[in-house]
């Protein structure tokens, strides 16, 4: 436990202390989880089974999917729950343990939008090259780097945080254990500390977001040379990438571009980029992608046709 400790564990006010309001959002957050994992893993399975799908961009697809079925799952049971009992705790050990998943696993859907910008940047602007460019080995050493460069980002975060002393109180205005809540309570002065935070998060979020908007930027401007069918499929495509990289970045800017410091409406942007965002990513990703719905209908009405003949034998 970190230097000069008498918190042992911190009580999180949540997102209401209306109890009727409490109530109505447990239902609902149950029903926003259950929608995100059987989503995403519906999108990874889909993606592992249909032998159509075996291009770079279906394998990001799948690794996304996959961080957002678990970065959900890092948050919303315990938010669910907290929001059925009156008294909301959490030691200080598995707050320590939600801020390093959080920060993990947003760090690695951070990267893993970067190597999926390439991927598109590389098949539309480059796509005599894609296959070579693009191939298995370059795919999983991407995986592999944005893994450790949330790892790196989500330890050094941890190690601020764990290392400073808390005398108490130990009331966090949130429904998570996050960095400026956190540092708010320390019994310190934590200015250096929320600058390192810009530096480590405030700095990642604004230049991968800047970059992932050049890279599309000159990803459209390539398609006037393409036909027009080529046009409208890309412009599907990339459209749905804008549409994930905006929900998830603009909160986070939000969030970690500024000295330490909590607003009320903190809360409701973390609610976008770890809860909506997660379970929107299906329904963006699915919707706008033809070679995916079609997969999923042909996967899943073989194994509906399967299981009746299994049922049925004669």
């Amino acid at each position: 436990m970190g230097q000069s400790n008498n918190v042992t564990e911190f009580v999180l006010l949540g997102l209401t202390q209306d109890s009727s309001g409490q109530k109505a959002l447990s239902v609902m957050f149950s029903l926003m989880y259950i929608v995100t994992v059987v989503g995403n893993l519906t999108i990874v399975v889909t993606v592992i089974a249909s032998p159509f799908l075996g291009s770079a961009m279906y394998f990001f697809f799948a690794c996304l999917s996959l961080i957002d079925a678990v970065y959900s799952t890092a948050i919303l049971p315990k938010l669910v729950v907290d929001l059925m009992c009156n008294q909301k705790t959490i030691s200080f050990s598995a707050c320590m343990g939600q801020l390093f998943l959080e920060h993990f696993f947003g760090g690695v859907e951070v990267f893993v939008l970067v190597a999926m910008a390439y991927d598109r940047y590389v098949a539309i602007c480059k796509p005599l090259y894609y296959l070579t460019t693009m191939n298995q080995q370059v795919c999983v050493l991407l995986l592999v780097v944005s893994c450790t460069g949330g790892f790196a980002h989500s330890l050094v975060q941890v190690l601020f945080v764990y290392n400073l002393p808390f005398c108490g109180p130990n009331v966090i205005d949130h429904f998570i254990c996050d960095m400026y809540p956190l540092l708010g309570l320390a019994c310190t002065d934590t200015y250096f500390l929320g600058l390192t935070v810009i530096a480590n998060s405030g700095a990642i979020c604004i230049v991968v977001f800047s970059l992932l908007l050049v890279s599309y930027g000159i990803i459209l401007n390539s398609l006037r040379s393409h036909s027009q069918e080529g046009r409208r499929k890309a412009l599907s495509t990339c459209s749905s990438h804008i549409t994930v990289v905006v929900l998830f970045f603009v909160p986070c800017i939000f969030m970690y571009v500024r000295p330490v410091s909590n607003f009320p409406i903190d809360k409701s942007l973390t609610v976008v980029y770890t809860v909506i965002t997660p379970m929107l990513n299906p329904l963006i990703y699915t919707l706008r992608n033809s070679e995916m719905k079609n997969s999923m209908k042909k996967l899943w009405c073989e194994k509906l046709t399967r299981d009746r003949r299994q049922m049925f034998p004669c």
